[in-house]
């Protein structure tokens, strides 16, 4: 018996499944006040189904499946060890300490601005956006909560600072992947970036600054900062020592150790600490990093930020991840996001266009398949071709990816990076995201280049013939 070889999904069939899952969402989040989980599942289910009809075993398809959910296994395990971290740093007061020292030296004026850099340069040291917002940020945005700036404008700074860092560090792992995709050099791609990710960090700082002067004329709340002040004073013993770990964490991603055994470390510190400086127990340090740490001072803001961590605390981001990757390789596997992409390409006909069609097919991925990775893989395999054809340099690809595959998944809640982030800093990406403005900026300056043409570098004249 000869096997059915599957027909070409339809750009109709698609462009369905893909409504649906709008609509599923939509009246899921917004009418009937529940999680993405189920939506996602159900649009996953019809995907299936719809490739079934058009042919496809569902052997085929769960082979898909599987293969998307192993790309993902890394930043699930990252995702746990984080959540340990976060948990065991509380009880050790490393993030306690960390928060009392920046409520001291900080000021409203200039913390947004300050919170943006700092994430800026310890993500550039790690090459991790999510390390950088699992450790210091969640300690800046107990700063700003102090300081009176509202949290999901400190998150927008956390993130900035973070994927700036992120997309420009060399130790990052979507900073290799992207030049790899397209067929550029590493430090080509990187200094390339400059001209679109440099002219977005200013741009944010600036915001960031405006912002803060809001609250830089305000009267701070000297009695409530003190209360936590004397608060955190009272309930964990506060050193310098305490800023030990993070600086070991940072100092081993930079001699590139490998990030799980690095944040293992981190964790293992964490314990240790707990132990040496605040007196904890075994049996404490063991139910902080499974469950997290569990504040009772009293008073009810130090209580909310500390309240927080622990590996069963990213059970609910971890189970959107393997739906939403679950759908993704569906999406992948029968070629329906090909489907998409080819409508898309018959309106790139110009430098600009074609640079625009790839930024929102990036956009469009994130948001279909849940994760950046697959945001860069999938365009970046599609638009290579066509970028040479017009004489364009792979780096010029390569840039593009990042600039909308890498900076705009966090600000998707179903997205890996969006429901980590909101896993660890306990923000919604949705909250956050008309704030985090490097990320909202970068992907338009880049298709402003496109349609000007500036650093547009082209190919030598002999690779396009050869093309």
């Amino acid at each position: 018996m000869e096997n059915k070889i599957p027909r070409k999904i339809t750009f109709g069939e698609a462009f369905f499944v893909i409504v649906f899952l709008v609509a599923a969402l939509m009246s899921t989040l917004m009418l009937f006040g529940g999680d993405p989980h189920m939506p996602i599942l159900a649009t996953t289910i019809v995907a299936a189904l719809v490739a079934i009809r058009a042919g496809f075993k569902w052997s085929d398809i769960e082979e898909g499946i599987v293969e998307t959910i192993k790309m993902s296994m890394q930043a699930i395990l990252i995702l746990m060890i984080i959540g340990c971290i976060i948990g065991t740093w509380i009880l050790a007061g490393i993030v306690p300490t960390m928060i009392y020292y920046g409520l001291k030296i900080l000021s409203p004026g200039i913390f947004l601005v300050a919170t943006c850099l700092i994430c800026s340069i310890v993500s550039l040291a790690t090459g991790s956006s999510w390390t950088t917002a699992g450790t210091v940020g969640i300690a800046l945005l107990g700063v700003g909560g102090g300081l009176g700036i509202p949290l999901p404008i400190v998150a927008g700074a956390i993130i900035s600072g973070a994927y700036f860092g992120d997309k420009m560090s060399p130790l990052s792992d979507t900073t290799n992947l992207a030049p790899a995709m397209a067929g550029a050099n590493l430090f080509d791609h990187i200094k390339h970036m400059i001209y679109t990710t440099g002219p977005s960090l200013l741009i944010a700082l600036v915001l960031y600054g405006v912002i803060g002067l809001r609250y830089a004329g305000k009267e701070l709340d000297v009695v409530g900062i003190n209360a936590l002040l004397d608060t955190l004073g009272d309930q964990f013993t506060i050193s310098p020592l305490l800023l030990i770990p993070p600086v070991l964490v940072i100092v081993m991603v930079i001699l590139k150790v490998p990030a799980i055994p690095g944040l293992i470390g981190g964790t293992l510190l964490g314990g240790l600490f707990a132990a040496l400086f605040q007196g904890a127990g075994m049996s404490a340090i063991i139910e902080a990093a499974h469950f997290g740490y569990v504040a009772e001072t009293g008073v009810e803001a130090v209580d909310e930020l500390l309240t927080r961590g622990g590996l069963h605390s990213m059970m609910w981001t971890i189970s959107l991840i393997l739906l939403a990757m679950s759908f993704g390789g569906t999406m992948e596997k029968t070629g329906m996001l090909n489907a998409i992409a080819e409508k898309i390409l018959t309106f790139a006909r110009s430098t600009g266009s074609l640079v625009t069609a790839t930024i929102l097919t990036c956009i469009f991925t994130n948001l279909t398949t849940g994760d950046q990775y697959l945001s860069i893989v999938v365009p970046g395999r599609m638009y290579k071709n066509i970028f040479a054809e017009k004489g364009l340099h792979p780096k010029n690809l390569s840039r593009c990816l990042e600039d909308s595959g890498t900076l705009t998944s966090p600000l998707v809640p179903w997205n890996t990076c969006g429901a980590f982030m909101q896993g660890a800093l306990g923000i919604h990406p949705f909250a956050y995201l008309p704030y985090a403005f490097l990320n909202l900026i970068n992907p338009f300056i880049s298709i402003f280049y496109g349609f000007t043409g500036i650093t547009m570098e082209r190919l030598p004249e002999a690779e396009v013939q050869e093309n």
